[in-house]
């Protein structure tokens, strides 16, 4: 992948957050757009893609992935080919909800329990008025209810697809559904992000972001980064 970092076999993006809003939105805007898979990975998902062999799968076929956490920007330092900012699911999200706002985007938002993801699209429809709601459901479904799903959001033809299911998970349910996505184009999965939209809980503390930047770049250091100062704020 042009213009991105390795960090334990994973192409970070160097793409700054309104770099990557750029890509998707030039992306989102042609006529004949082919399904645009991103990754939102943390530190997590850079652990588990080590061991997980349908993760590394996923991870080598995605159209980009972005370093969501400022632990991977930490440890691509240490790399001495630094990322110039992190850019997570929710900055993109709420990006992308902004520029489709102006644009006339449609959003289809899967996962989260159901009073959750209802008051996040509630909260959705109230900040960006002229942003079409192509469809929604919770993350909790049966076989039945996920060839319902799949069926409304092959008819609908969302621009994007949000994908609320915890990570790895919401990738691997992407990854075996792309077939079916075909009419989308771009899908990422988000995390807690319609959550937060909805109020449920806060962003993630800056402490807990501490804890993760030490942890990614010990990583990056062990796997063979050079050592250099780098301070935490």
């Amino acid at each position: 992948m042009k213009g991105s970092v390795s960090i334990l076999g994973i192409p970070f993006s160097k793409l700054t957050l309104n770099e990557t809003i750029q890509k998707l939105t030039e992306h989102i805007q042609r006529d004949q757009s082919h399904l645009f898979h991103l990754i939102t990975a943390n530190p997590e998902i850079t652990i588990s893609n080590q061991t997980d062999k349908l993760l590394q799968t996923i991870v080598k076929e995605a159209d980009l992935i972005t370093p969501d956490g400022i632990g991977i920007v930490i440890a691509s330092k240490r790399k001495g080919d630094p990322i110039p900012e992190r850019v997570t699911g929710y900055d993109l999200l709420l990006q992308l909800l902004d520029k489709g706002n102006s644009l006339g985007w449609s959003f289809y938002f899967l996962g989260t329990d159901e009073r959750t993801n209802m008051k996040a699209v509630d909260e959705v429809c109230k900040r960006y008025p002229n942003v079409m709601i192509a469809g929604r459901h919770n993350g909790f479904f049966t076989e039945e209810e996920e060839h319902h799903i799949l069926d409304e959001i092959q008819q609908t033809n969302p621009d994007i697809l949000i994908v609320a299911m915890g990570a790895p998970y919401s990738d691997k349910w992407i990854y075996e559904n792309k077939s079916k996505l075909a009419a989308v184009k771009v899908v990422f999965g988000v995390g807690g992000s319609l959550d937060v939209i909805a109020g449920k809980v806060k962003p993630t503390p800056i402490i807990l972001e501490k804890a993760k930047s030490r942890m990614a770049a010990s990583i990056a250091y062990r796997s063979g980064g050079k050592r250099s100062k780098i301070k935490m704020a």
